[in-house]
């Protein structure tokens, strides 16, 4: 459903309260109380089948009963009487309820029981559901206050989302303390129906919030939450503390790979894929919530310090360097500046020491300094109560400055009662105020943190130099008849034998299953020789004493054939002995890396790289994401390891062809996007040599899949399915096919095809270039719920775009905007005719009901089209502006 009556919860015409109670102390008590004294303009009705009035007004028996229609129902009845009071919520055409009751399936099955029962009644209607097990609503823009929280919280721009009550009243009490205001403070407890996905799309579509802070303790619906969030976050910052950092998910892991990739390495990554920042406690919760709601964001990471104790300030900046963060070098100009104001012995550096005898002018000086420097972008101001100082006064004076900031301002007052009053001011005044440098660092990094994920969401991939190919026939068959046979491990010789389908280097490798064979099969590979256990039991070779190394004449494979045999009887003995691999031996590689990849249990599959051979599990040094990868994402991944230092070079060690991991990391993030049964697969070690790669050991483990390709996945691959090749009306040859990321550069080029009437009618402002930002936000995009198509034509220098046509869907998914661009070279050669016509056919697909699109009146090609593909025209809200619209739903638009 999405953000599907989300408003008529959060901006709600009328309100019954369901359970409503006389009785002081009881939820029903709270809630009514708190709407009516919260100043919510809408009329609230109580609804309290034992009595005829509450708290002074009159009292209905049923929402039924209630004269006019209700958008909002807030339940506070034992749980076992919600599912009848949802049935007549959903007969009354209640929009929303927010169910307090506790007593779901946080208690067991029984629980359990009365929450299907409860999601079956809202399903017979249109009923959105906030809880069970909540504390209620807040948003302060429509003076809502549907909680039994004791407070009404204090108008602002940040959002708050908790999965905890508990969680949810102490951040409510700390903001009225120190003036934290929000948009909107919502408790969903148990996520029944409205999750976190559904609330960052509507947050995120709302322009009265500016940041949106969540505290999660499981996820539901990952592939809708990782799709809100991935939109959301290019406009404005989500920050997640996600409670159960705990290692226990890969204990009963059964390769290399699942004992690495932990339950929360994995959050981290898709938290990371998305552009979400995670912090890591309450407290850093609490100080981020405090910078977001109250500062702008800062545009870079140029942290200046201000101080009166160069201790503290010292302290500032090991915590800002300890967590990756660089102070800002202070410009000559600034240094020149700060000299005129400040006595001799100043620290002529960042910390900007003003010395312990600082008054509150020397502070006002300096802030005036640093407000006009180019190069700070943000100001953390310190003060420890001296002798001589004045904390009160020097807050009075920050406080007159700072009323006009053009930076990102925060401060620290270091102390107890002395500083009190200070700080009362800041909270007053709308200044973050902490009592720790390192806390405010912190809370400073959690925003520069966004920033620079904003920039790497922004980043274009680039193109890589060939097409790769993938025999997927070939793998689908072998894993189908693996699972068939009930097989679910793959022994190295098969697992190789996968790899290569899909084109990652493997070494040769032959089975043998008797001392004779081995003995045959070495003079044909050639000595020296490496031999392996093959048996459908054993995982780990090394654990049954199942290799031996460096067999140089065929004495040494028959003793060495024997010798594993006996060893992996010893070790295990009901293993099934289907004989030994023989590979050559490979010279030492420059480099030993592991590659592999686990299913996890939310969020699908999960690609891992790092530090191979023996030394995985011991250094683990390893890096995980999700799949689908492009150049770029591979790239992130090897660089966020340790060993990618080594990669680049190292003394007499030479650097590493990069381009080589790449492609395999491209080629195994597509095995597992087309092969949803692989549950765990290890390349470990892979050794690298030169320009060269090679899998020396695989493992492949197979589970079935409740989900077909690729629906597996948590983010949308590229469909392929709307690729077709077709000759346009006008004779031409193109490939349509859904945009990519690396065609931002094409897409530059077909912007420079345009003329300026091409520009102002696609773009309804005078363009001269696309950004940076807009050619990310145009190829960048959700498969989910956007969609855009791109007609291409082979020429002499490659591939060039002739046009392109997008889907926007609202977060409801039930319309889409539709936008076409034809360079002027093609058009009226029906390049545009042949991607709209291909875009309607997909959003029928996707059942929307509507589509719409706006056109100037002087774009006639345009809307003689939408005329031709059945859409309806009308004259626009602006002069000269056309809007045109086609409901799909309409007998005669079925396609």
């Amino acid at each position: 459903m999405s953000i599907y009556h989300l408003d008529k919860i959060f901006n709600p015409e009328s309100v019954a309260v369901i359970g409503a109670s006389e009785k002081i102390g009881s939820i029903g008590h709270a809630v009514l109380r708190n709407l009516r004294e919260g100043g919510c303009a809408a009329p609230v009705f109580a609804v309290n089948i034992k009595q005829r009035s509450v708290m002074g007004q009159s009292a209905y028996p049923s929402v039924l009963d209630i004269p006019q229609s209700i958008d909002l129902a807030v339940i506070a009845t034992p749980l076992p009487t919600v599912p009848e009071l949802i049935k007549e919520c959903v007969a009354a055409g209640v929009g929303g309820a927010i169910v307090i009751s506790a007593g779901g399936k946080e208690i067991g099955e029984e629980g359990r029981l009365l929450e299907t029962r409860i999601q079956q009644e809202a399903e017979r209607g249109s009923l959105r559901i906030v809880g069970p097990n909540c504390l209620g609503v807040i948003c302060t823009g429509s003076r809502l206050n549907a909680s039994f929280a004791n407070h009404m919280a204090l108008p602002g721009k940040l959002a708050f989302v908790s999965q905890s009550g508990a969680i949810c009243t102490a951040v409510l009490d700390l903001s009225l303390k120190q003036k934290i205001g929000f948009s909107h403070f919502l408790s969903i407890g148990s996520m029944l129906d409205v999750d976190f996905g559904d609330l960052i799309n509507y947050l995120g579509d709302d322009p009265a919030v500016q940041s949106i802070v969540l505290y999660v303790e499981s996820l539901s619906n990952v592939r809708k939450f990782m799709s809100a969030a991935r939109a959301v976050s290019r406009i404005k910052p989500v920050v997640v503390l996600k409670s159960g950092r705990s290692p226990a998910g890969a204990r009963a892991a059964a390769s290399h790979t699942g004992a690495l990739a932990g339950e929360d390495a994995v959050h981290d990554a898709a938290f990371q894929r998305a552009g979400i920042v995670r912090i890591n406690t309450i407290a850093e919760l609490f100080d981020c919530a405090e910078l977001m709601a109250k500062q702008p964001r800062p545009p870079g990471s140029g942290l200046a310090v201000i101080t009166n104790a160069g201790g503290p300030g010292v302290m500032a900046v090991d915590a800002l360097v300890m967590q990756g963060v660089e102070p800002v070098p202070l410009s000559a100009e600034t240094l020149t500046a700060l000299d005129r104001i400040l006595p001799r012995h100043w620290s002529h550096g960042n910390p900007i020491d003003i010395l312990g005898d600082a008054s509150p002018e020397r502070y006002r000086e300096a802030l005036k300094v640093c407000l006009t420097a180019p190069e700070i972008q943000a100001l953390l101001v310190m003060l420890t109560p001296q002798a001589m100082t004045d904390p009160t006064g020097v807050a009075m004076a920050l406080v007159e400055v700072l009323r006009e900031k053009p930076v990102s301002i925060f401060t620290v007052w270091m102390g107890g009662g002395d500083v009190e009053a200070g700080r009362a001011l800041f909270y007053e005044s709308g200044i973050p105020s902490y009592e720790t440098p390192e806390r405010a660092v912190t809370a400073f990094v959690s925003m520069v943190s966004y920033q620079r994920n904003l920039e790497l969401l922004q980043q274009v991939p680039p193109k890589f130099p060939r097409a790769l190919a993938f025999d997927r026939a070939t793998v689908e068959r072998m894993v189908s008849e693996s699972l068939q046979r009930g097989e679910r491990f793959l022994p190295e010789f098969e697992s190789k034998a996968l790899l290569a389908a899909y084109g990652i280097p493997v070494n040769r490798t032959e089975v043998a299953r008797s001392p004779e064979e081995a003995v045959h099969l070495a003079v044909e590979i050639g000595y020296p020789l490496a031999m392996k256990i093959y048996s459908p039991d054993v995982v780990h070779k090394s654990d049954v004493d199942g290799i031996r190394l460096n067999l140089s004449h065929a004495g040494d494979v028959s003793m060495a054939f024997d010798s594993i045999m006996a060893s992996v009887r010893t070790h295990n003995p009901g293993a099934r002995l289907s004989g030994v691999t023989l590979q050559p031996m490979l010279k030492p590689p420059d480099y030993e890396l592991i590659l592999g990849s686990k299913r996890d249990s939310h969020f699908g599959p999960v690609i891992l790289f790092g530090m191979g051979g023996i030394m995985a599990e011991i250094l683990r040094d390893q890096a995980i994401a999700l799949p689908p990868l492009n150049r770029l994402l591979a790239r992130r991944l090897i660089e966020s390891t340790h060993v990618s230092r080594l990669l680049r070079g190292y003394r007499n060690r030479p650097a590493a062809n990069l381009e080589v991991l790449e492609e395999i990391l491209l080629r195994l993030s597509q095995l597992v996007t087309d092969i949803p049964e692989i549950a765990e697969l290890d390349i470990n070690p892979l050794f690298l040599t030169e320009d060269k790669a090679c899998a020396v050991d695989a493992r492949v483990i197979l589970e079935p899949s409740e989900l077909p390709s690729p629906l597996h996945l948590v983010i949308s691959p590229y469909p392929n399915q709307y690729e077709a090749e077709v000759v346009t009306t006008g004779g031409l040859k193109v490939l349509i096919r859904p945009i990519k990321p690396e065609d931002a550069p094409l897409l530059a080029d077909l912007f420079h095809t345009l003329s300026f009437r091409s520009i102002y009618q696609r773009f309804f402002s005078p363009l001269k270039s696309l950004s940076r930002e807009m050619l990310a936000r145009f190829t960048q995009i959700d498969y989910d719920r956007d969609v855009a198509l791109v007609a291409m034509e082979d020429s002499e220098g490659g591939e060039k775009m002739l046009g392109v046509a997008r889907l926007i869907s609202d977060p409801d998914c039930t319309r889409a905007e539709f936008a076409v661009l034809v360079g002027d070279p093609w058009q009226g050669q029906g390049v545009g005719a042949e991607l709209m016509q291909r875009l309607i056919a997909i959003a029928r697909e996707r059942r929307f009901a509507f589509l719409t699109g706006s056109a100037l009146a002087e774009n006639t090609t345009m809307l003689t089209l939408a005329r031709k593909l059945g859409f309806t025209v009308t004259a626009g809200a602006g002069a000269g502006d056309y809007q045109m619209s086609i409901d799909l739903n309409e007998p005669g638009n079925e396609g």
